[in-house]
Parts: C-alpha cells; structure tokens; sequence
C-alpha cells in the first residue's frame, strides 16, 4: 500500500496526446490509478474550468493551446481578449484546453513535462 492511495487524483487526458499518455503512465508507476477524464468526450464546463484556473493559480489565456487551430480560427488575441472569450473558446472547443490537467484535492499541475505534476504529489 502506497501513501498515495488514499488520495483522488483526476488526470484531465487526452489519450492522443503523447504528454498525455507519459503523465498517466507516471501516475501509474507511483501506484496511483486515477480518475480519467476524457475531455474531449465529456469536456468541463464553465465552473469546472475556473475550478482549474483556481487550482493551477492561472489565467483562463494560459491554459488555452495557441497552435491549435481553432485557435486561429477563433481570432483570439493575447492582448485583446479577456478571460471570459478564452473560458467561453475552451467551454466551446475543448481541444484549446491545455493537457494533460492533473489535479489533487485543491491543487493541480498541467503535466509538461509529465514529472511537474509530482509537486502536486505530496
């Protein structure tokens, strides 16, 4: 039995998703198996999504994925828009949402590189 059994850890996961698949793979080998959530089947919402920002200590434009093109075809600007056009983009189109999202109890980490959630561990 590991300490790390007693808690509930959400993985925000993209199974596609390389970084994704390496950080779910290093929970596993610490002896946790976490909630899985698929997001892109069951995507958060407006609340769930500053429940996160919360949690990370971010902005809703940092957890959005720039390279992505609904990105583009949003016209999103860094500058310009404000964190209520970038959470109704990622309530929209959850593929902008940043991956993968560890969370446990009241913090959590985006997993890049996949050991960063480790701090979130203890």
């Amino acid at each position: 039995m590991t300490r790390y059994q007693f808690m509930k850890i959400q993985i925000y996961h993209n199974p596609k998703c390389s970084k994704s698949r390496a950080t779910l793979a290093l929970l596993r080998e610490r002896g946790l198996e976490p909630e899985v959530i698929e997001y892109l089947k069951s995507p958060p919402d407006w609340a769930e999504l500053e429940s996160l920002l919360e949690k990370l200590g971010m902005r809703a434009r940092d957890l959005v994925r720039r390279g992505e093109d609904a990105y583009k075809a949003l016209g999103l600007d860094e500058q310009a828009s404000s964190d209520q056009a970038y959470l109704r983009a990622l309530v929209a189109h959850p593929i902008l949402l940043q991956r993968p999202i560890v969370v446990n109890g009241q913090r959590a980490r985006i997993g890049r590189p996949p050991e960063s959630v480790c701090e979130i561990l203890d």
